[in-house]
């Protein structure tokens, strides 16, 4: 007899291979994988590349853009990751996802170095507050992945515009250690689907990518979203998000969206 599946959205079943659980399935459709989840794990593979073959050399993941290319199904799938650009004070890496024969997702990742610029650091946004109500996003949105999640979500938040706090008891891979880095950037593409415009029973507006970019590394805890849906007049929108932890902003998001009626 099977027991529980287990709290974590991954498995791993070899050393690049990996089984997504019923966690990560929606929210378009309850029998494809969220990204949210996958981003995560992406970075985590990264970072353990990067351990690898540069060793504690310093450098961060400081930007990470994702194309989508597919559908990616709750099925076992793969991610390589290999050096674009080699260098010492900036690296630029790919990771590539394959489902079967298909390619879904590809990434790259800046790893730039850390050098102290405390003297001049400035220009960030102000913090969003951090005590907000309880918000049952799975009102609004099936599947397992939003099921996992706490979300609380500012009052004052509507169609197109919407502040909230996003967390989860669920391990990013199973009996794996993850870095804060990739926890956070697990929750990260959570943005397009909290201050919906229009009714998704109706629309669809799927994002075909996600990029982040980040002015310092996010400590623990929930992720912020500051976050902006645009829909332009021929088929196109936009998700824009200002990144935050417990102290303030840490970066931005953008997601690239097709718009169209059901």
């Amino acid at each position: 007899m099977s027991g529980p599946p287990p709290a974590a959205y991954f498995i791993r079943v070899a050393p690049h291979r990996f089984r997504p659980t019923g966690h990560t399935a929606g929210a378009w459709s309850e029998t494809e994988q969220h990204i949210s989840p996958l981003a995560g794990l992406v970075v985590h593979e990264i970072e353990r590349y990067a351990a690898i073959t540069s060793g504690a050399d310093g450098r961060v993941v400081s930007r990470v853009s994702y194309d989508i290319l597919g559908v990616v199904a709750i099925e076992e799938f793969e991610i390589e990751v290999t050096t674009v650009r080699p260098g010492r004070t900036i690296e630029l890496v790919e990771a590539v996802v394959t489902s079967g024969p298909r390619t879904v997702l590809v990434a790259r990742a800046w790893r730039l170095a850390t050098p102290d610029t405390a003297a001049v650091a400035g220009g960030v946004a102000p913090p969003i507050p951090f005590a907000m109500p309880a918000w049952p996003m799975t009102s609004v949105w099936p599947g397992g992945y939003i099921a996992s999640l706490d979300v609380r979500r500012h009052p004052h938040s509507g169609p197109g515009r919407a502040i909230v706090w996003v967390d989860t008891a669920l391990a990013l891979v199973d009996g794996e250690e993850v870095s804060t880095l990739a926890r956070y950037v697990a929750l990260v593409d959570t943005a397009n689907g909290i201050g919906v415009r229009e009714s998704p029973e109706v629309w669809l507006f799927p994002n075909v990518d996600l990029s982040i970019h980040l002015h310092r590394q996010p400590g623990e805890g929930p992720v912020g979203l500051d976050t902006t849906v645009v829909f332009g007049p021929d088929g196109r929108g936009v998700t824009s998000s200002v990144l935050h932890d417990g102290t303030g902003p840490v970066g931005q998001a953008a997601q690239m969206l097709t718009v169209r009626r059901r």
